[in-house]
């Protein structure tokens, strides 16, 4: 298998600017560090007094953590630190006037905006490429989903050998849910020869993926060829059709597009299509188990926030909705790239 470096440099420096629409929308116009100055508090407390949603808090709170601006007590409420102090205005040495020079930033304007409704006011325009209650799903669109599905296969390209590399090798069928490209299943399709898959998305997904596996399969890699006989496309809803049955399950960079309780309904629904003794694969972006970070993983989930109705996911909150499903989670973490990694759970 050819090893490229990370890239993860690229990528935090695009996630960034979501993090520095936080760090000033926190300062001057959701006023955490005024709040947080008169002492420690909970975070249902800071939540109340701000006040904030569940989901806009879960994202702030541990992004400013990250930042070593605010960190937890041992009784778990949130202080603000030594580095944090500079913020405020008791502080005669402090730098609130210079982070205020970009507080009318339309991009941080528009972040206070959307922390305070826990989304855009007017969501079908402000929701990238998640579907939204009854309405059309966004990447039925023939262009739209072209376009993004194509903008994410550099990522995927770069991503899904190492996924395939710690994925089980064996015989059986995998159902990549939300598949986008496909290029996860087919390089797993590589390397496990006797093996099937199914690819399971929107139809004008499924469009593009056809053409990547047509690419695919023209290459010189060793049984590429017969790839088109082991791949089966299936149009779908995961929140509401039925699933095929499959022996691994793979949910690449899916839950986090998604609030909890969503999250919660899909562990339910892919723990259903395994079979026993199947496992669920989660590859994705992991908040420390702490929610204090790390940076490059809260830059993310504000981009998450901004864009979908999801965050980032720690790796414990992941394991509450597997265990809840029925299924048993596994310790161990795999990292990959791009501030990616695997984690995965048994069905008995």
């Amino acid at each position: 298998m050819t090893t490229h470096p990370d890239l993860a440099p690229i990528t935090r420096q695009l996630r960034a600017m979501y993090g520095s629409r936080l760090l000033v929308a926190a300062v001057h116009h959701i006023p955490v560090f005024d709040t947080l100055s008169n002492g420690p508090l909970s975070i249902r407390q800071l939540q109340d007094q701000l006040p904030l949603g569940e989901r806009p808090a879960s994202v702030l709170f541990p992004a400013l953590c990250a930042m070593n601006l605010l960190a937890y007590a041992p009784d778990g409420k949130l202080y603000i630190t030594e580095l944090g102090q500079y913020l405020t205005q008791h502080r005669a040495t402090n730098l609130r006037g210079y982070v205020g020079l970009e507080k009318d930033d339309a991009g941080v304007v528009e972040m206070a905006a959307r922390l305070r409704n826990d989304g855009p006011l007017d969501t079908p325009d402000g929701i990238s490429f998640v579907k939204e209650g009854d309405e059309p799903s966004p990447m039925d669109d023939p262009l739209l989903s072209r376009q993004f599905t194509m903008g994410l296969a550099g990522r995927a390209r770069q991503l899904a050998p190492l996924v395939a590399a710690r994925l089980p090798r064996r015989a059986g069928h995998l159902l990549d849910v939300a598949a986008g490209t496909g290029l996860y299943a087919y390089e797993w399709l590589l390397v496990n020869p006797t093996a099937t898959a199914t690819i399971l998305d929107r139809p004008a997904v499924l469009a593009v993926a056809k053409e990547l596996l047509d690419e695919f399969s023209r290459s010189d890699r060793p049984r590429a060829e017969q790839l088109r006989e082991r791949v089966t496309f299936r149009a779908g809803d995961m929140l509401t059709d039925a699933l095929p049955e499959a022996d691994i399950l793979l949910a690449a960079s899916l839950f986090h597009d998604w609030p909890t309780p969503t999250c919660q309904h899909l562990a339910n629904r892919f723990a259903a299509a395994l079979r026993p003794g199947g496992e669920l694969w989660v590859h994705d972006a992991f908040l420390n188990d702490t929610l204090d970070g790390p940076l490059a993983v809260t830059d993310y989930s504000a981009a998450l926030f901004w864009g979908t109705k999801g965050r980032c996911y720690s790796r414990a909150e992941y394991r509450s909705w597997l265990a809840q499903a029925g299924l048993e989670p596994v310790a161990e973490t795999w990292p990959t790239q791009l501030d990616y990694s695997l984690i995965y759970a048994r069905k008995r």
